[in-house]
Protein backbone atom coordinates (compact mmCIF):
# COMPACT_ATOMS: atom_id res chain seq x y z
CA UNK A 1 0.00 0.00 0.00
CA UNK A 2 1.05 3.61 -0.70
CA UNK A 3 0.22 7.11 -0.22
CA UNK A 4 -0.33 9.67 -2.62
CA UNK A 5 1.44 12.83 -1.90
CA UNK A 6 0.16 16.75 -3.12
CA UNK A 7 3.04 19.01 -2.94
CA UNK A 8 1.66 22.81 -3.38
CA UNK A 9 4.78 24.84 -4.31
CA UNK A 10 4.52 28.32 -3.28
CA UNK A 11 6.83 30.71 -4.04
CA UNK A 12 6.25 33.96 -5.63
CA UNK A 13 9.49 34.79 -6.89
CA UNK A 14 10.64 31.21 -8.05
CA UNK A 15 13.58 33.05 -10.37
CA UNK A 16 15.27 34.21 -7.94
CA UNK A 17 15.49 30.46 -5.76
CA UNK A 18 17.98 27.93 -6.03
CA UNK A 19 16.51 26.14 -2.94
CA UNK A 20 12.71 26.02 -3.50
CA UNK A 21 13.44 25.48 -7.20
CA UNK A 22 16.15 21.81 -6.11
CA UNK A 23 13.30 20.73 -4.03
CA UNK A 24 10.61 20.90 -6.29
CA UNK A 25 12.53 18.85 -8.91
CA UNK A 26 13.52 16.70 -6.37
CA UNK A 27 9.61 16.35 -5.72
CA UNK A 28 8.91 16.34 -9.44
CA UNK A 29 10.87 12.83 -10.21
CA UNK A 30 9.34 11.18 -7.30
CA UNK A 31 6.53 8.78 -8.30
CA UNK A 32 2.99 9.06 -6.22
CA UNK A 33 4.27 12.28 -6.08
CA UNK A 34 1.87 15.24 -7.77
CA UNK A 35 3.07 18.81 -7.39
CA UNK A 36 1.60 22.05 -7.94
CA UNK A 37 2.91 25.45 -8.86
CA UNK A 38 0.70 27.84 -6.39
CA UNK A 39 1.42 30.90 -8.32
CA UNK A 40 2.50 29.54 -11.72
CA UNK A 41 -1.80 28.86 -11.51
CA UNK A 42 -2.96 31.47 -9.46
CA UNK A 43 -1.20 34.56 -10.29
CA UNK A 44 -4.34 36.59 -9.32
CA UNK A 45 -5.26 34.78 -6.37
CA UNK A 46 -8.37 33.72 -8.00
CA UNK A 47 -8.09 30.01 -6.44
CA UNK A 48 -10.26 27.41 -8.32
CA UNK A 49 -11.62 26.01 -5.00
CA UNK A 50 -13.41 23.50 -6.47
CA UNK A 51 -10.28 22.15 -8.13
CA UNK A 52 -8.12 22.12 -5.15
CA UNK A 53 -10.99 20.27 -2.97
CA UNK A 54 -10.92 17.64 -5.27
CA UNK A 55 -7.01 17.79 -5.50
CA UNK A 56 -6.81 17.36 -2.00
CA UNK A 57 -9.01 14.75 -1.93
CA UNK A 58 -7.49 12.71 -4.27
CA UNK A 59 -4.41 12.69 -1.99
CA UNK A 60 -3.56 11.14 1.52
CA UNK A 61 -0.85 14.04 2.30
CA UNK A 62 -0.94 17.75 1.46
CA UNK A 63 2.83 19.54 1.90
CA UNK A 64 3.02 22.97 1.32
CA UNK A 65 7.03 23.55 -0.34
CA UNK A 66 7.86 27.32 0.46
CA UNK A 67 10.09 29.96 1.44
CA UNK A 68 9.36 30.73 4.98
CA UNK A 69 8.54 35.19 4.71
CA UNK A 70 8.34 36.97 7.76
CA UNK A 71 8.38 34.26 9.97
CA UNK A 72 5.61 32.34 8.33
CA UNK A 73 3.92 31.56 4.78
CA UNK A 74 4.11 33.41 1.47
CA UNK A 75 0.72 35.05 1.41
CA UNK A 76 -0.85 32.80 -1.44
CA UNK A 77 -0.50 29.86 1.14
CA UNK A 78 -2.34 31.52 3.85
CA UNK A 79 -5.28 32.28 0.73
CA UNK A 80 -5.23 28.52 -0.52
CA UNK A 81 -6.12 27.99 3.19
CA UNK A 82 -8.59 30.43 3.76
CA UNK A 83 -10.41 29.92 0.42
CA UNK A 84 -10.42 26.10 0.03
CA UNK A 85 -10.53 24.73 3.98
CA UNK A 86 -13.87 25.66 3.70
CA UNK A 87 -16.27 24.76 7.09
CA UNK A 88 -18.72 22.49 5.22
CA UNK A 89 -16.32 21.26 2.95
CA UNK A 90 -13.49 20.19 5.88
CA UNK A 91 -15.37 20.23 9.26
CA UNK A 92 -18.42 19.11 8.40
CA UNK A 93 -18.20 16.40 5.53
CA UNK A 94 -14.69 15.73 7.02
CA UNK A 95 -13.13 15.61 3.90
CA UNK A 96 -9.60 16.01 5.43
CA UNK A 97 -9.91 13.69 8.17
CA UNK A 98 -6.97 11.04 8.61
CA UNK A 99 -4.51 13.20 5.87
CA UNK A 100 -1.07 14.00 6.52
CA UNK A 101 -0.19 17.82 7.06
CA UNK A 102 2.97 19.36 7.06
CA UNK A 103 5.16 22.30 5.38
CA UNK A 104 8.83 21.92 3.64
CA UNK A 105 10.36 25.37 4.18
CA UNK A 106 13.27 27.29 3.22
CA UNK A 107 14.65 30.24 5.45
CA UNK A 108 17.96 32.53 4.48
CA UNK A 109 18.02 32.38 8.55
CA UNK A 110 20.76 30.54 10.85
CA UNK A 111 19.09 28.36 13.28
CA UNK A 112 19.96 31.48 16.30
CA UNK A 113 17.01 33.34 14.41
CA UNK A 114 14.70 30.48 15.74
CA UNK A 115 16.78 30.05 19.17
CA UNK A 116 13.86 28.06 21.20
CA UNK A 117 16.43 24.83 20.57
CA UNK A 118 19.68 23.78 19.25
CA UNK A 119 17.77 24.05 15.69
CA UNK A 120 15.32 26.21 15.86
CA UNK A 121 12.58 23.80 14.89
CA UNK A 122 10.55 24.12 17.71
CA UNK A 123 10.48 27.80 17.32
CA UNK A 124 10.06 27.69 13.75
CA UNK A 125 7.13 25.37 14.62
CA UNK A 126 5.75 27.84 16.84
CA UNK A 127 5.08 30.31 14.25
CA UNK A 128 3.08 28.22 12.12
CA UNK A 129 0.59 27.33 14.66
CA UNK A 130 -2.33 28.58 12.91
CA UNK A 131 -2.04 25.76 10.41
CA UNK A 132 -1.48 23.49 12.69
CA UNK A 133 -4.31 24.36 14.68
CA UNK A 134 -6.76 24.51 11.43
CA UNK A 135 -5.39 20.92 10.45
CA UNK A 136 -6.17 20.04 14.12
CA UNK A 137 -9.61 20.76 13.69
CA UNK A 138 -10.01 19.24 10.24
CA UNK A 139 -8.30 15.93 11.91
CA UNK A 140 -5.55 15.86 9.96
CA UNK A 141 -1.83 14.72 11.31
CA UNK A 142 0.31 17.70 11.67
CA UNK A 143 4.12 17.18 11.31
CA UNK A 144 6.34 19.52 12.00
CA UNK A 145 7.91 21.63 9.32
CA UNK A 146 10.35 19.93 7.72
CA UNK A 147 13.18 22.89 7.35
CA UNK A 148 16.23 24.04 5.56
CA UNK A 149 18.29 26.98 7.47
CA UNK A 150 21.59 28.99 6.31
CA UNK A 151 24.33 27.21 6.71
CA UNK A 152 26.86 27.02 9.21
CA UNK A 153 30.04 28.17 9.33
CA UNK A 154 32.68 25.77 8.04
CA UNK A 155 29.81 24.14 5.75
CA UNK A 156 29.53 24.99 2.12
CA UNK A 157 25.90 25.89 0.51
CA UNK A 158 26.10 23.26 -2.11
CA UNK A 159 26.64 20.57 0.35
CA UNK A 160 24.27 21.71 2.60
CA UNK A 161 21.26 21.85 -0.28
CA UNK A 162 22.86 18.28 -1.65
CA UNK A 163 22.25 16.96 1.81
CA UNK A 164 18.82 18.36 2.18
CA UNK A 165 17.37 17.40 -1.36
CA UNK A 166 18.38 13.89 -0.56
CA UNK A 167 16.74 14.15 2.61
CA UNK A 168 13.41 15.54 0.93
CA UNK A 169 13.67 12.46 -1.08
CA UNK A 170 13.79 10.37 1.77
CA UNK A 171 10.90 11.79 3.26
CA UNK A 172 8.63 11.57 0.22
CA UNK A 173 9.25 8.00 -0.19
CA UNK A 174 9.08 7.30 3.53
CA UNK A 175 5.44 8.96 3.35
CA UNK A 176 4.69 7.38 0.11
CA UNK A 177 5.53 4.39 1.41
CA UNK A 178 4.32 4.36 4.40
CA UNK A 179 7.62 3.89 5.97
CA UNK A 180 7.97 7.38 8.46
CA UNK A 181 8.38 6.69 12.01
CA UNK A 182 6.26 9.55 12.93
CA UNK A 183 7.52 9.48 16.70
CA UNK A 184 10.42 11.13 15.32
CA UNK A 185 9.46 12.38 11.86
CA UNK A 186 12.90 13.12 10.45
CA UNK A 187 15.27 12.77 13.16
CA UNK A 188 18.28 12.37 11.53
CA UNK A 189 17.27 15.67 9.32
CA UNK A 190 16.86 17.37 12.09
CA UNK A 191 19.88 16.89 14.01
CA UNK A 192 22.47 19.61 13.81
CA UNK A 193 25.50 18.71 12.71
Amino acid sequence: MSRTILVLYAHPRPERSVVNRRLKRVAEGISGVTVIDLYAEYPTFDINVLREQQRANDHDVLIFQHPVYWFSSPSLVKEWVDRVVTFGWALENEALRGKIYLHAVSTAASHGVFAKEVTGRAALRAHFSSFETMAGLCGMRYLPPFSLFREIEGESRADRLDYHAAAYATLLRELRDEKLDFAQPYRQQMVAE
